[in-house]
């Protein structure tokens, strides 16, 4: 097993994209401690689970310091639409405190353990819409997502000599209850689907899983000489 005996700190563990991530680190042998912000999301992972708002500093803090993980993986975010026009104050205050600052803190919590023990891997999920591509009507989660990419190259160039492997995950359209609030939210559910998929060359949206994979070589040995990187899996969008 890729991942046995390691320690893996997970947020946003309850649904999609982190979801199968728990589930893919468990089945690899990870000791995993999954947190959501709404616990009984959590549910049936047989790991250590329980409910945390990433956006508390020091409740994340706390959580992060106690897991002393080898592999911290970020999976907390929102998706918020609209263009410049139509963002608030509130809204980008908002995504950048979930979608930004909750990563920064929790790597400020996990750096030092991973230092003092000699080595670890952190996963960030950042967005193929951002810095990559832009997608319409992201303003605001893409200038956030954007950020996520900066942040992790940052980390991963200042500790790469200490065993610290930083980087993050550009995913496209993922099929995931999120996504299907937002298809729903957009008011014509079945065309709002297949746009989303329009959009993918490959003709469909991504399943967790696929997503899944990709962090469970990045927390793993396999990835050692791979830091500071976006990885893309998106189906071919960015590539047009």
């Amino acid at each position: 097993m890729r991942l046995a005996g390691k320690r893996a700190f997970i947020t946003a563990a309850g649904q999609g994209i982190g979801r199968a991530i728990a589930e893919g680190y468990i089945r690899e042998g990870a000791i995993v401690t999954a947190t959501d912000l709404k616990g009984d999301l959590l549910e049936g992972l047989p790991c250590e689970t329980f409910a945390l708002d990433v956006t508390d500093k020091a409740a994340l803090t706390r959580a992060v310091q106690d897991a002393a993980p080898d592999i911290l993986v970020n999976c907390a975010g929102y998706v918020h639409g609209g263009n410049i026009l139509e963002a608030t104050d509130e809204d980008f205050d908002f995504a950048m405190m979930l979608n930004v600052r909750s990563q920064f803190h929790s790597m400020q919590a996990a750096l030092p353990g991973m230092v003092e023990r000699g080595g670890g891997a952190i996963v960030n999920i950042a967005s193929v819409a951002g810095s990559i591509l832009a997608a319409p009507n992201r303003c605001i989660y893409g200038t956030s997502k954007a950020a996520v990419i900066g942040l992790t190259k940052s980390v991963a160039k200042d500790f790469v000599t200490q065993g610290i492997r930083v980087n993050c995950i550009c995913p496209g359209t993922v099929d995931s209850p999120s996504l299907h609030d937002r298809l729903r939210a957009m008011g014509d559910y079945e065309a709002a689907k297949k746009a989303f998929v329009a959009r993918q060359p490959m003709g469909r949206v991504g399943l967790p899983e696929e997503i899944a994979h990709l962090a469970i070589y990045l927390g793993s040995d396999e990835s050692a000489f791979t830091t500071g990187q976006s990885h893309i899996v998106d189906g071919g969008w960015a590539n047009g």
